[in-house]
């Protein structure tokens, strides 16, 4: 008789989701990095469908010779891509490690969601499933839906991942109603509405009660990567002086307005509903840190890494980039926050990864840090975090948040998955280990800095690239950054140039 997603989640081992310590190596790891998510903010994403390339890290699990790792995707994915990834693993051997990987596609480049691709091959299902040891194989997901949910039980295969009916916490308002279970500090904000009218009415309300804000955001209940989030300001609504009702009118012709970046987003208010937030300025300085954390089989909860994010994009919301780890003032701070978060997740049955934004304003001496939203998911740092671990075989400082070698040296990177330029176009991956290598900018282990890269798919086609670059402090990261654009810049317009075949010189 077939078992449940509850029933197999109950299947899963504590020391499955660690990727260090003892029993963590001797299991079956089914990697399905679908995105499946809201599918007309995801077009939003350049060269969104070879994202399926960024949980390739997780393939450093292989370096425990007992592990075998079966990697899904829409289309094959390229030898170099795969190898690019596996030389980056210490102490294993790539052959060793490759004879471990099996690799599968659906053999279908389209833009609908992965998971839902593989639910539609039960042949293919069935060859994935005879590579996989039952009681010692489990699914890992970018994100859990009930097509996941599906996926597991058609293919009887515990989901290490978070029950999508637990999905309402990883939602704008659920994220609001943790942060006030948690005590943990966020701004003014509104209830769900899911009408302009409604969400007219709820702002006018937050501007009544905070007559001094200069603005809000307003926030699509489950937008993502800030795609879903536009700013609102108050100042040219001229709001002080006017009854309700020419409030509510300005109000509403404002928001009619709102340039929101996700296409017809009143719709989607009215299927998911959106709130607004107070929007966060003063200070002498402001930060968008975060803090991301995993959650055990059996609800021990680990914390991960800090990171300042870099946002972008037309509203300033969009996620680009991000430094790790976040700035020591407040790094403590951010990880205690992220620990109650977590132990109210896992108290509501929770798993895996999950991310916690926050804003953080210096005034003084003093830095003042509000949560904005939680994620229940892997995120845009979950990737460039999993790459430091495997290939440096480092560890978290529990107090400190610093991430140290095994030689007790800190290590901090710089990453990105929007490494943008018409001058990369074109630029095929072989040519990019070229011109890295010639370089020297590679990861060097001796160096401890250098760059690692992913979305090597989005290259020739996008002329983009997601990149992690290492030093031994801020600035060397940054260094090797600025390098590492420099070079692949200068290396772009000379293989641009050099257009003549060789037999017609």
């Amino acid at each position: 008789m077939a078992l449940s997603f509850r029933e197999l989640q109950q299947q899963l081992q504590a020391a499955w989701g660690r990727e260090h310590g003892e029993g963590c190596g001797d299991f079956d790891l089914l990697m399905v990095p679908s995105l499946t998510m809201d599918q007309a903010q995801l077009e939003l994403v350049t060269g969104a469908h070879h994202y399926e390339e960024r949980q390739l890290f997780s393939l450093m699990r292989l370096r425990h010779p007992a592990v075998q790792v079966v990697y899904v995707t829409s289309k094959l994915l390229p030898e170099l891509v795969v190898d690019a990834v596996l030389e980056l693993m210490p102490g294993v051997p790539t052959s060793h490690a490759r004879r471990r990987l099996h690799l599968f596609d659906t053999d279908d480049g389209s833009a609908r969601p992965l998971t839902l691709k593989l639910l539609e091959r039960p042949a293919l299902l069935g060859r994935i499933r005879e590579r996989l040891r039952p009681g010692r194989s489990f699914i890992n997901c970018y994100v859990v839906t009930e097509l996941e949910k599906a996926l597991s039980e058609r293919l009887q295969v515990p989901l290490l991942g978070t029950d999508p009916a637990l999905g309402y916490w990883g939602t704008k308002a659920g994220s609001r109603d943790l942060f006030e279970r948690c005590g943990v500090p966020h701004p003014p904000g509104t209830g769900l509405a899911h009408s302009l009218e409604d969400l007219a009415e709820a702002i006018d309300d937050l501007w009544e009660t905070h007559p001094d804000l200069g603005g809000c955001v307003v926030k699509l209940n489950e937008g993502f990567s800030g795609e879903g989030n536009a700013r609102l300001v108050f100042g040219p609504l001229a709001l002080a002086g006017l009854s309700r009702k020419e409030r509510l009118g300005r109000l509403g012709q404002a928001l009619a307005a709102l340039p929101m970046p996700a296409a017809g987003w009143q719709a989607r208010l009215k299927r998911q509903g959106a709130l607004a937030e107070a929007w966060l300025e003063g200070g002498d300085a402001i930060r968008s840190p975060s803090v991301q954390g995993t959650i055990h089989p059996g609800g021990e909860v680990e914390m991960l890494s800090t990171h300042e994010q870099i946002l972008g994009g037309a509203g300033g919301q969009t996620y680009l980039g991000c430094c790790f780890p976040a700035a020591e003032p407040y790094r403590a701070r951010l990880m205690e926050h992220g620990l109650a978060v977590g132990r109210a997740l896992a108290a509501e049955g929770a798993l895996e990864r999950y991310g916690v934004d926050f804003m953080a304003r210096r005034f003084g001496e003093h830095w003042d840090l509000q949560a904005i939203e939680v994620n229940l998911r892997q995120g845009g740092t979950t990737h460039p975090f999993m790459a430091l671990r495997a290939i440096t075989a480092g560890s978290l400082e529990p107090g400190s948040g610093r991430f140290l070698s095994p030689t007790g040296q800190p290590l901090h990177y710089r990453a990105t998955d929007n490494l943008s330029d018409p001058r990369l176009r074109g630029l095929m991956p072989v040519d990019l280990v070229d011109i890295v290598a010639e370089a020297g900018l590679h990861y060097d282990p001796a160096r401890l800095q250098g760059s690692v890269f992913h979305l090597l798919g989005c290259l020739s086609e996008f002329g983009k690239l997601g990149m992690t670059c290492i030093g031994r402090d801020p600035e060397q990261a940054a260094a090797v950054y600025r390098s590492t654009v420099a070079e692949l810049l200068a290396g772009a317009a000379a293989r641009s140039n050099d257009t003549l075949p060789r037999a017609d010189r």
